[in-house]
């Protein structure tokens, strides 16, 4: 036996072996030599093999196996290399006859050895799947998961059932023996494993029709798991593998809590734009049973606003298409939970008038009964809303100065909003659904425009004539005792409400306010003149000195 081959593996190692030993069993080696004896002057023969599969530990076991006349021992652990290495190398009539004869065997090997074999396939998973032999462990493992999904494994045993778990192991044994952990024994035991293996695992478990909520809550468990002990690119990885497979498994498979926890540990890592929409799908389809808490998420850095309200317009438009618009229940549900957010963020100086608008509008009228927590937060909003009457002029400054002394709301923030935004925001109220303390308030409210009042107004008088009107028509039936009290309480609604009164209130305030804008117009036209005087005195009294400002239009 004469060592004439050098074998360069993986750029790892150099093997010095015999070529017709080797050659005897591998029809690539056979073709590998054939090419460098046709090129090569030297006796002595080098090849280098590229990504084998393995490396030079796999090889070294084929190098036993040719040098030992084709015997060698299979186990497990190892049975998965030598299968790998044998497919690669091409040796069809020997070593790979013997793999497969021994992977033959998988239902009858014990639970840690299915795993021990696994976990030797991590590394090697697409010449183990192209090889079929992956497909095979995987079809095991999955039917002992799901055979003893609802009893403890614990039940069978290596004598009296073909699935011979074996309880060698401190983890297996807590886990098999605890009645809490009935369906969920396996969970600590893939949790080693590599997101390629999970995916492979539990894809295939969906197959096999395995319980959806059970995966999904081994996921949140394996996420969990990675992330105490892998670096961010890790994370990442099993992050994006972990939304790939929950997008694909039943959208009631995990809660929307658990979702909420995926987007606040993904967030940091930068998934892809693909994984990303995946998940805010899956967060918007279950929109309606999330929590106000997990709604208010911080804005990213650059955006003008304190919590990020694009996210949760963009929930709410995979909701809409999710038909959670369809249920009345769902929908009522998504607009109480929304009627609590804008709440929340009414108060953000920073949060533009269209985004606020949008958050408003973002559900259907349907999903309201009522508006006074929409007109509630409008009145926060525009409470810390004032626009932002710059003095360019000293006209306009004094206007300034005193609107804020005649009005209230002068500890308001300055940012800037239109009258015009202002009306698109109150247009946004369905006043058809505002309660009469709502509409008392609102027509004593300086901060809307005077218009919405009136509307509000119309919107009561038109309500109560309706209610009335359907009085007057039951009673043209006929008198009805078990009606009085429906009267009375109409006669009470109509008496709380004194739209008259109401209206006069209104036009009250609003010939006080026209008064206070026509005294203010007065003391700037004097203000100006004063002004023209004091110039033209100036001027007059010393030429070429600098004029004095523009101070009024």
């Amino acid at each position: 036996m004469t060592c004439d081959l050098e074998v360069d593996v993986n750029g790892e190692e150099i093997f010095l072996v015999d070529k017709e030993v080797l050659s005897s069993f591998s029809g690539k080696l056979r073709e590998l030599t054939s090419k460098t004896l046709a090129t090569s002057a030297t006796r002595n023969l080098r090849v280098t093999l590229h990504g084998l599969p393995g490396g030079a530990e796999a090889f070294e076991l084929m190098t036993r196996f040719c040098y030992n006349n084709g015997r060698t021992q299979m186990s497990p652990s190892n049975i998965c290399l030598l299968h790998c290495i044998a497919h690669y190398m091409e040796m069809t009539g020997d070593l790979l006859s013997l793999t497969k004869k021994s992977l033959q065997g998988i239902p009858y090997w014990s639970w840690p050895e299915i795993m021990s074999c696994l976990k030797r396939c991590q590394d090697l998973i697409p010449v183990a799947s192209s090889s079929g032999m992956l497909d095979k462990v995987i079809c095991s493992l999955v039917g002992r998961i799901t055979a003893v999904s609802d009893a403890s494994p614990s039940g069978s045993s290596p004598e009296t059932s073909a699935f011979r778990f074996s309880c060698d192991t401190g983890s297996t044994t807590s886990a098999k023996n605890s009645s809490n952990h009935r369906g969920t024994w396996w969970f600590d035991e893939l949790a080693v494993l590599n997101p390629d293996m999970i995916e492979e695992i539990i894809r295939k478990m969906a197959v096999e029709k395995a319980n959806h909520v059970a995966i999904g809550r081994f996921l949140m468990h394996y996420l969990k798991n990675v992330g105490v002990r892998s670096a961010a690119a890790d994370k990442k990885k099993a992050a994006e593998v972990i939304i790939d497979l929950l997008y694909s498994l039943d959208g009631s498979s995990v809660s929307s809590k658990s979702l909420f926890g995926l987007l606040r540990v993904s967030s940091p890592l930068k998934l892809s734009k693909c994984c990303q929409t995946k998940l805010e799908s899956m967060i918007g389809n279950q929109f309606d049973q999330a929590t106000l808490d997990n709604l208010l998420i911080p804005a990213p850095a650059g955006m003008n606003s304190l919590y990020d309200v694009n996210l949760i317009l963009r929930f709410l438009r995979s909701f809409h298409r999710s038909g959670g618009r369809d249920s009345a229940n769902r929908s009522k549900q998504a607009g109480s939970l929304m009627d609590s957010y804008l709440a929340e963020v009414a108060p953000d100086s920073s949060l533009k008038p269209l985004k606020f608008l949008a958050l408003i509008t973002a559900l259907p009228d349907e999903a309201r009964d009522c508006h006074d927590p929409i007109y509630r937060a409008i009145d926060l909003y525009l409470e810390v809303q004032v626009v932002n009457l710059t003095p360019k002029n000293m006209q306009c400054f004094m206007l300034h100065c005193f609107i804020s002394f005649f009005c209230s709301s002068c500890n308001q923030v300055h940012t800037q909003i239109s009258d015009e935004e202002k009306m698109k925001i109150c247009s946004a109220i369905n006043y058809e659904k505002l309660s009469s303390e709502s509409c008392k308030h609102i027509a004593r409210n300086t901060k809307f425009p005077s218009r919405t009042a009136v509307r509000a107004l119309i919107s009561q008088q038109t309500k109560l004539r309706s209610l009335l009107k359907g009085t007057d028509q039951l009673r043209k039936l006929g008198h009805d005792p078990d009606r009085d009290d429906d009267d009375e309480q109409i006669t009470l609604y109509a008496k709380k409400l004194d739209l008259t009164r109401e209206h006069e209130k209104l036009k009250s305030q609003l010939q006080g306010m026209q008064w206070k804008v026509m005294e203010l117009e007065k003391m700037c036209r004097k203000m100006q003149r004063q002004m023209s005087k004091a110039m033209k005195t100036r001027i007059a009294g010393s030429s070429g000195s600098r004029s004095l400002p523009r101070l009024c239009s």
